[in-house]
């Protein structure tokens, strides 16, 4: 029986497809769900007043990943207590407590056992303002936006990232975090 080319490109066809099917599973058996919770520094920034304050942080978040070979996607919602800032500008005491939820589309390079993720959203925050005994609030949503560095051990990860959330009025609000998530 003679092999031509045509049958020869038919058998790495049907072969290709059946690599991929076996390997298809398996590549995408990690997406789905995930929750999570991190811990650390938030820092404030106001150049106009000479205003740089920092406090411990924290945030829960969840979303769902579509897991692909080499690149991740996925869609994370969450919220940030970005702690309470105060001290003295131009003789008054004030104090500043923020917080925020967020909603971001992150992207990442998968290299199996560690990785990288840029994420980019929104973030809606409220902030609580106290200057020389006087009360007042201030909210609004602006853009949002991070890096971030990742360990993955089954459905458990450690990841570290660094998130500024781009607040109008306000010079340089971020975070650095380090937290844990769990894919289910």
């Amino acid at each position: 029986m003679k092999v031509t080319r045509f049958t020869k490109l038919r058998r790495a066809a049907v072969l290709a497809v059946l690599a991929g099917s076996l390997v298809g599973p398996a590549a995408y058996a990690d997406s789905g769900f995930y929750l999570g919770a991190s811990l650390g520094d938030a820092s404030v920034e106001v150049d106009d007043f000479g205003f740089d304050e920092n406090d411990s942080a924290s945030k829960i978040f969840g979303g769902f990943i579509f897991d692909m070979p080499v690149v991740d996607f996925a869609i994370e919602a969450g919220y940030a207590d970005l702690g309470t800032v105060s001290g003295t500008v131009l003789g008054e005491s004030y104090e500043l407590d923020s917080s925020g939820i967020s909603a971001f589309g992150v992207a990442g390079l998968d290299y199996g056992l560690f990785g990288f993720f840029a994420k980019a959203g929104l973030v809606a925050w409220d902030t609580d303002i106290a200057v020389a005994g006087l009360q007042g609030s201030d909210s609004g949503s602006d853009p949002a936006y991070g890096l971030g560095f990742r360990l993955t051990f089954s459905s458990v990860e450690v990841r570290t990232e660094y998130e500024v959330f781009d607040i109008s009025d306000i010079d340089s609000v971020d975070m650095l975090s380090l937290g844990v998530l769990w894919r289910f």
